[in-house]
């Protein structure tokens, strides 16, 4: 975890007598007057002095106030830093080399604009690269007792669980671009700097467990409101970190979120790679409740890319270990794979193998038994049960249960949601003449101007 210490930068912030607080500071503001929102604070400053890589546009930034205080023109080269001019900027998904470069990523990404959704291309060789180097990793270890000038006891990994259980509840209930913004913050400010701090090794092990649910949790907000390569950015980081204590189980459900994501943007081939790879990386590892979650994903990938056979293959392996999902105690964050989302997760699975009978009867099983409480995802069976209801021919039936689903879910801020009910109003729509269709467009256009309007 230790790197060498960047001389250049020292030097140059000696010379122009700047402390970390003051170039932070500086930067912002910079970047404040040129209409951007850069979240730099000290503790990222002493992470560049420490060693720690930096965005070109960032780096930049930095060379910019510093060749203005010392009023001489300094490049980010002078920093110690590749000049951005010079160096293409790291891949997208880049997976980070040591745990310095993680907080560097997971730093930086913070900081970046959250409110414009982006599309996504990742290379296949970038994912190979990232699931090899996680699969053959051996952990960073800790350093616990180390001199700092915070110490995080168990109580500040309490509140953090306590804030990552809020949120999710949020984002179960309300969509990812309810509490996304608040969370940025939240992670920037109260979370990262625990991760330079000192600690015991109980409670550090217990922080980086806490750290990774609330940076995952940032990486589905993203999602959700439909920023994919910030989502992206914030797995990558997350499955890093992962590998400091050795936690398999949380880098498997890492690998199996990005398999959602690839499966959602239709790179069919990475999604079954990443499916896969959750299921074998946290195999011997995880809990039968996790397994079966791993296992569902890459039945979703392979049933999206017509794969029948595998699909099946793996939906069994899901039930089989679902079957002993009470033989073990699960973690918290895990809490929510019940026997309801299990069969949301066929659902969805039926559906893409375009078997009816059994896509209508996991959607309706999922819809019957899913709590209220996770309003997105009962918003999500509604409509897969509505496509599948649409396709054996029940119009009726099928518009009747996606209006339910635009009636209930219309104060979710969710793209995926939005998705859905496009998706279904397109599929629907070769009966324009259809009195109930028409109703039905008017009610999504209805609830979707309420929800501008918020």
């Amino acid at each position: 975890m230790n790197r060498e210490p960047n001389a250049q930068l020292i030097a140059v912030m000696n010379e122009a007598s700047v402390s970390n607080k003051g170039l932070a500071k500086r930067m912002r503001d910079h970047a404040a007057q040129r209409g951007d929102n850069l979240g730099t604070t000290h503790i990222a400053v002493q992470r560049w002095r420490d060693g720690a890589g930096i965005q070109p546009k960032t780096a930049a930034t930095m060379a910019h106030v510093l060749s203005n205080k010392l009023r001489r023109r300094l490049t980010p080269r002078d920093l110690g830093f590749p000049d951005p001019y010079e160096a293409a900027a790291p891949p997208t998904s880049g997976y980070p080399e040591t745990f310095a470069d993680a907080l560097a990523m997971l730093e930086e990404t913070t900081e970046e604009r959250a409110d414009s959704p982006s599309k996504l291309i990742v290379p296949d060789s970038d994912t190979s690269a990232a699931v090899l180097s996680w699969m053959v990793s051996r952990p960073d270890g800790l350093q616990p007792d180390r001199p700092a000038s915070q110490r995080v006891g168990m109580r500040d990994v309490r509140a953090v669980r306590t804030a990552a259980d809020m949120f999710m509840q949020l984002d179960f209930l309300y969509g990812g671009g309810h509490g996304h913004k608040a969370l940025r913050h939240y992670f920037r400010h109260e979370v990262l700097p625990l991760l330079s701090a000192s600690y015991s090794e109980k409670v550090g092990t217990a922080l980086f467990s806490a750290a990774a649910e609330i940076s995952q949790l940032l990486a589905w907000t993203a999602y959700d409101t439909g920023n994919h390569r910030l989502s992206h950015r914030y797995l990558t980081g997350t499955l890093r970190l992962t590998q400091v204590t050795a936690d398999r189980m949380f880098g498997a459900r890492i690998l199996s979120n990005l398999s959602h994501q690839a499966n959602y943007l239709g790179n069919h081939a990475q999604a079954i790679q990443l499916g896969r790879a959750a299921v074998e990386g946290g195999r011997g590892k995880s809990t039968p409740r996790a397994m079966a979650l791993f296992a569902a994903m890459e039945a979703r990938a392979c049933s999206n890319a017509g794969d029948a056979i595998g699909a099946g293959r793996a939906m069994n392996e899901a039930e089989r270990y679902f079957e002993r999902a009470d033989t073990a105690e699960d973690p918290e964050w895990l809490g929510y794979f019940d026997s309801a989302e299990l069969m949301g997760e066929f659902c969805h699975c039926f559906r893409d193998l375009k078997q009816r009978r059994e896509a209508i009867e996991h959607a309706q099983r999922a819809v019957d038994d899913t709590d209220p409480k996770y309003a997105r995802t009962l918003g999500f069976c509604r409509m897969v049960l509505a496509k599948s209801q649409l396709i054996n021919g029940e119009l009726e039936a099928a518009v009747a249960t996606a209006s339910l689903a635009v009636d209930a879910g219309d104060s979710l801020q969710s793209a995926r949601f939005q998705r859905y009910i496009n998706d279904f109003q397109r599929d629907v729509n070769t009966h324009t003449n259809n009195r109930t269709v028409a109703e039905f467009n008017e009610r999504v256009r209805t609830a979707l101007s309420r929800l501008d309007a918020e």
